[in-house]
């Protein structure tokens, strides 16, 4: 009988392997952090380093650091002159990502900013050729806002978690009190209306919605 999970397994047995550093990571952070499913893991990182090298992006700009595995990934097909801006809120995650950094060479590509999105993006004053956000879902339409006149005509958005667990589709009983599925469904049906974009919803582990600017 199907399941999604054996689904996911088989997908990972047939998608290219992730580097030793990165299952590294992957593992550490399953066993050293709180709430390790927020790490993109195997499969969607792959896809995330096939994107960035298609688009070969000068400018990345990444919501929701973590441990770091998706930045990793997300660099690996920057231009040769490419930097990645990822934005973390969690001090207490800035050890583990800038030891994962220096140790794949990227120091000099990635730069973590801690704090909260709203004031460090303003600030960075880039225009960005890909974009990442992977951050609290009840403000995923605030950091859309934020970034979307930043991104260049032509450029990409990817939005994690847009699935959430199934609790968007329709028929799911959601409780009035759980403003993180209602604010994802309204955000998922804001860009599906969105003029400014064409997008495609992955259903890859907890959906991924990918975003063209027009």
């Amino acid at each position: 009988m199907y399941s999604p999970d054996d689904a996911q397994r088989y997908a990972d047995d047939h998608t290219s392997p992730e580097s030793a550093l990165l299952a590294r990571l992957n593992r550490e952070t399953h066993v050293q952090v709180l709430h390790a499913r927020m790490l993109s893991g195997h499969a969607q990182g792959r896809l995330l380093s096939m994107l960035s090298h298609m688009v070969r992006p000068r400018r990345v700009l990444e919501l929701g650091t973590f441990t770091g595995y998706s930045a990793l990934c997300l660099a690996e097909g920057l231009a040769p002159d490419g930097l990645l801006h990822t934005v973390e809120q969690n001090p207490e995650l800035a050890g583990r990502i800038r030891r994962y950094v220096a140790e794949a060479g990227l120091a000099d590509r990635i730069r973590l900013h801690i704090g909260l999105a709203g004031e460090v993006v303003p600030a960075l004053a880039e225009t960005w050729d890909l974009v990442f956000i992977d951050a609290d879902k009840i403000n995923n339409d605030t950091y859309y806002e934020l970034v979307l006149p930043q991104v260049r005509p032509g450029g990409f958005l990817l939005i994690d978690n847009v699935l959430w667990n199934g609790k968007v589709l329709p028929g799911y009983p959601v409780k009035p009190a759980d403003k993180d599925t209602h604010a994802v469904r309204a955000f998922n049906a804001k860009v599906q209306a969105d003029a400014r974009v064409e997008n495609v919803l992955l259903p890859l582990r907890d959906g991924l919605l990918l975003m063209r600017k027009l």
